[in-house]
C-alpha cells in the first residue's frame, strides 16, 4: 500500500535503518519530504503487527515510507542521508536493535530508483564512510504496511520521556541536522 501520494508529482522512498523511530524522526525534517509514515515492508505475512514483527519470523524489516517532492529533494538525496544516519554494514542490527527487522534496505520503486540505489551504492563502498562491506537489503518494493498509531510521530510525541529516544534518537537527530544543515526544512 502505498500512503498519501495521490498527488503525480510526488514520489515515494521505502528505506529502513533499523528503528523506524530513529528513519521517521530524521527523514521528517529534510525539506522536500511530504510525510513519514512508519510501517514494514519485505516480509511474507499479510498485515503484519508489531507484536508478529518482534518474534522475526515475518520477514520485514521496520521502514518509514517517505513521501517526498522530487522537484525540491531528489531521491540521490534521500539515499545520501540513508547512507549516513544509520550502519549499513551489520546485518540485522543497528546498535542493541537486534533481529532481522532493524536491518538495512532500500526497496525501490521502479527501475529508476533501482539504478539510482546501485549507483549509490557503489559510490558509497568506493568511499571512506565505512570500512567494512555494506550489508544493506536492496529489493523491489511489493508492499508496506502502516505500523499501528502509536509508532506514528513517536520521537515527536514521547521524546525525553522515554530513555531510547534520548539516549539513541536525539543524539542522531542532532547529529544529522549538523551535517545535513543546509537540506533542513525552514523552521
Amino acid at each position: 500500500m502505498d500512503f498519501g501520494n495521490h498527488d503525480k508529482s510526488l514520489a515515494i522512498a521505502t528505506l529502513g535503518t533499523g528503528c523506524f523511530w530513529c528513519t521517521e524522526a530524521i527523514f521528517q525534517n529534510l525539506d522536500g519530504v511530504v510525510s513519514v509514515v512508519s510501517g514494514y515492508s519485505g516480509g511474507h505475512v499479510e498485515n503484519p503487527t508489531y507484536e508478529e514483527i518482534c518474534t522475526k519470523t515475518t520477514g520485514d524489516a521496520e521502514c518509514a515510507q517517505i513521501t517526498f517532492d522530487p522537484s525540491i529533494i531528489s531521491f540521490e538525496e534521500l539515499l545520501e542521508v540513508f547512507w549516513r544516519v544509520h550502519d549499513p554494514t551489520t546485518p540485522n542490527r543497528q546498535g542493541n536493535d537486534i533481529g532481522p527487522q532493524y536491518r538495512s534496505a532500500i526497496f525501490y520503486h521502479d527501475d529508476t530508483q533501482k539504478a539510482i540505489t546501485e549507483l549509490s551504492l557503489k559510490a558509497v563502498d568506493a568511499s571512506d564512510l565505512w570500512p567494512d562491506p555494506i550489508v544493506t537489503e536492496i529489493a523491489p518494493f511489493h508492499k508496506f504496511y502502516k505500523a499501528e498509531d502509536y509508532h506514528q510521530k513517536y520521537f515527536d510525541r514521547v521524546g525525553n520521556r522515554n530513555p531510547y529516544c534520548t539516549y539513541i534518537i536525539a543524539p542522531k537527530v542532532n547529529k544529522f541536522k549538523k551535517e545535513f544543515e543546509s537540506k533542513l526544512k525552514s523552521s
